[in-house]
């Protein structure tokens, strides 16, 4: 049997990693879309406890509660997916949301 070519193989890893939004989320890039878009109105913070003041009192909820909250990334790909509230609608790319979702869960 002759072994698949090197390119069908990595044709094949790109498809899955592009395909498996765990995999190819980032939680360093949605920490720094959560800083650059989300910090004005919710406190981002970390587990260590370091976080921001919110400016908004009595404000939308810290990321580190909504991490801990129990839903899933799903649940919040579904929430971040759609304009609520008073959010604003961000327009967030797939990717975005992904690694928005990859940061909030590093921090449970």
């Amino acid at each position: 049997m002759r072994l698949r070519s090197p390119a069908v193989i990595t044709a094949i890893a790109v498809a899955f990693v592009a395909s498996n939004p765990v995999v190819a989320a980032d939680a360093g890039r949605g920490a720094d879309l959560a800083r650059r878009w989300c910090a004005s109105c919710h406190v981002i913070g970390d587990s260590s406890g370091a976080s921001q003041q919110s400016s908004v009192p009595q404000g939308p909820p810290s990321f580190l509660s909504v991490a801990r909250g129990g839903s899933s990334p799903d649940e919040l790909r579904a929430f971040l997916s759609h304009p609520h509230g008073a959010m604003p609608d961000l327009s967030l790319t797939r990717i975005e949301i992904d690694d928005l979702i990859a940061y909030m869960t590093s921090l449970r």
